[in-house]
């Protein structure tokens, strides 16, 4: 059976990831910061490995790789914090803290899975960045550029893990309805403008991002490494679309 941990595998984009690697047959660990979420998470995927963890501790890592009992064949970096707000007024440790895990912390992760990947020849790693780190945006914080880091950091894993066997790539959500968006989606009004302002006039949901993540760490993407796939719903090219423009 393949095995794959889920980091921030508590919340609501890793559980759906989890459920998703579970129904195409995947044995899955979820890693995240507290022990009852994650025991909560992984009894809920039924027989799923609990594994308690921060993503800033490498030693913590170690360990949790260590306690899944086999080389992983897929991980997903998508443990993520936001502290948002202007950027004149945010706290050198709200910044610091958002790079930590979003961006240091999924280079830990990524390492501590490239070093039992490597020698076995193979693995997939798939990090979860955002439609931020294309197009951010006011009051955002450190968010867009941990989340453009990362893209860049895939990319450059993806070339140096490649001619061990290892694909890196990268899933880039937009609008989401789970997680970290939720709180914003809780005003009609901000929800009613940002489902009009995506073409496809909806807003994406957790299985949306499980979907691409699926597809990424399936055979058919075998020939894929070094990519970010965005899951928008095309919001991130419309920008001329949302202006006004004169009749032709």
């Amino acid at each position: 059976m393949r095995c794959a941990v889920v980091t921030g595998g508590a919340g609501d984009i890793g559980r759906a990831i989890g459920r998703r690697l579970v129904a195409d047959g995947w044995h899955v660990g979820v890693l995240d910061l507290e022990p009852a979420a994650v025991a909560a998470a992984a009894a809920a995927l039924g027989g799923a490995t609990p594994l308690p963890c921060d993503v800033t501790d490498a030693a913590a890592l170690a360990r949790a790789f260590d306690a899944l009992g086999a080389v992983p064949d897929l991980v997903v970096c998508n443990a993520g914090i936001g502290r948002f707000g202007p950027l004149a007024d945010m706290a050198p440790e709200d910044w610091r803290r958002v790079l930590d895990v979003n961006l240091t912390g999924a280079f830990l992760t990524a390492q501590a899975a490239a070093r039992r990947m490597i020698p076995a020849g193979r693995g997939a790693i798939v990090a979860i960045t955002s439609i931020n780190a294309l197009v951010p945006g006011p009051g955002a914080g450190a968010y867009p550029a941990a989340k453009a880091g990362l893209a860049t950091l895939v990319e450059q894993m993806a070339i140096e893990w490649g001619p061990a066997g290892l694909r890196v790539n990268a899933v880039a959500p937009g609008f989401i309805d789970a997680g970290l968006s939720t709180p914003f989606f809780r005003d009609a009004e901000v929800r009613a403008r940002r489902e009009g302002a995506v073409p496809l006039r909806r807003l994406g949901l957790a299985e949306d991002v499980a979907e691409a993540v699926a597809f990424l760490a399936s055979d058919a993407a075998s020939y894929i490494s070094g990519h970010q796939l965005v899951v928008d719903g095309g919001v991130a090219p419309s920008l001329l679309a949302q202006l006004p423009r004169s009749k032709p």
